[in-house]
């Protein structure tokens, strides 16, 4: 358990930024925090609900130095804003530097005494999309000393690969999503001599990691992905070594059953669980027991270099009670059983009239073999075995697409599930 001193002293800090927590700390029968408190767990859940109810209705701050980022709407039709101070926005930075400093210096191999040999990093080229991460990418860059330059996700593929060709940086920070659009576009993807990639925003299972690393000519361990939210900042990334994702040492985690959050909500498998995150460096959004909604799998506390760290071993889906069942089914396993079958497929997954279709973009798929990952799906699959069975759906189909078959890419990014 983390130390006392520190949440209480973070949730004096929320009482100060948002009036209305006191508020509801003294609903839930805490007048003194300092003096009732004795478990993070006896505060109250930070649900979608109050967020939209408080967070999302306050007056627009007016602080000198706020970065505001929209994100979709609330129910009732307001815009999401959220809130980064100038202090915020310099510990996402500084955060975000040290990770991917940390991995670059853990890149180097040592060859001798004096001697070490790894990829030369000097230029960075950000691509991807709108947001807090993309804005904030090319400061990153700067406070790793790297020549760096950033590109729309809202333009034509080719451009994209236009401008890896005559950049040609040695390190892509980008998503899934658009990665998946760079690597389909050109024959060899190591023409663009990539030697290290950030993934970010979207999911990406290790078997599409080592896929994507061969057709870029570079090792899974030289692909980085980390796990943030526009409401919390850098949370997580992922160690090859561990084979576990690291979760940021300035946030507390918490691994809570789906059905706290909502008593309809049916079980999650044995070893999954909703995260919920409390934040020691976030201010102007309220992250004390802020929940994800991401299901993560095989939460754990292990030691790291002598320190207690929080890990989980990927986030396969995400729930909530205005999700539809067809979101509920995990894209991360969809796409890790068939990158175990075709190392360049780029997927689209519809739900329409109950019937899931996994449609495969591919130059190497043998038509023979999509029987074999519909029969892997049903089966490998638990949840999507169990629709089936309670005719939830329909049924499952795999189908490959032809190479000139549009695929449904207005913007670049699109990673999700098509309902």
């Amino acid at each position: 358990m983390t130390s006392l001193s520190l949440w209480q002293q973070q949730v004096n800090h929320i009482c100060r930024f948002h009036p209305w927590y006191s508020s509801l700390l003294k609903q839930h029968g805490i007048h003194d925090q300092a003096a009732e408190l004795s478990e993070l767990s006896e505060l109250p859940l930070m649900t979608a609900e109050v967020l939209e109810k408080y967070y999302f209705t306050q007056e627009e701050r007016t602080e000198p130095g706020l970065s505001i980022y929209k994100t979709s709407g609330t129910s009732s039709g307001i815009r999401k804003a959220i809130y980064y101070s100038t202090e915020d926005d310099e510990r996402y930075m500084a955060c975000k530097a040290a990770c991917f400093r940390n991995w670059l210096e853990g890149g180097l191999r040592k060859t001798g005494a004096n001697h070490e040999i790894g990829y030369p990093i000097h230029k960075a080229l950000a691509d991807m999309g709108t947001g807090h991460a993309a804005s904030t990418a090319l400061t990153i860059f700067e406070k790793l000393g790297l020549e760096a330059d950033s590109l729309s996700f809202a333009l034509p593929i080719e451009e994209h690969v236009a401008r890896l060709s005559t950049f040609r940086p040695e390190l892509l920070y980008t998503m899934p999503s658009i990665l998946d659009a760079i690597a389909a576009a050109v024959p060899d993807p190591s023409q663009f001599g990539i030697r290290k990639i950030i993934v970010v925003g979207e999911i990406a299972p290790l078997h599409w990691q080592v896929n994507m690393a061969k057709r870029f000519g570079i090792g899974a361990e030289d692909i980085l992905d980390t796990y943030g939210s526009i409401e919390i900042g850098a949370i997580a990334s992922y160690s090859h070594k561990l084979g576990l994702y690291v979760i940021d040492e300035s946030i507390y985690a918490e691994a809570i059953h789906a059905e706290q959050l909502d008593s309809t909500q049916g079980p999650l498998q044995e070893n999954e669980a909703v995260l919920v995150l409390t934040s020691f460096v976030r201010t102007l959004f309220p992250a004390v027991r802020y929940v994800t909604y991401d299901v993560v799998r095989d939460f754990q506390t292990i030691e790291i270099d002598g320190r207690s760290r929080q890990c989980f071993s990927c986030i396969s889906k995400r729930i909530g009670t205005d999700l539809k069942h067809g979101e509920k089914i995990s894209l991360y396993d969809i796409e890790d059983v068939v990158h175990q079958f075709v190392h360049d497929a780029e997927l689209r997954v519809l739900l329409r009239d109950n019937k899931l279709s996994i449609r495969i973009h591919s130059r190497s798929l043998d038509e023979t073999m999509l029987v074999h990952i519909q029969h892997a799906l049903e089966h490998k699959i638990e949840e999507i075995g169990q629709m089936i069975q309670n005719r939830i759906l329909t049924g499952i189909e795999v189908t490959r697409m032809k190479e000139n078959e549009p695929f449904q890419r207005g913007a670049v990014k699109s990673k999700k599930i098509y309902l």
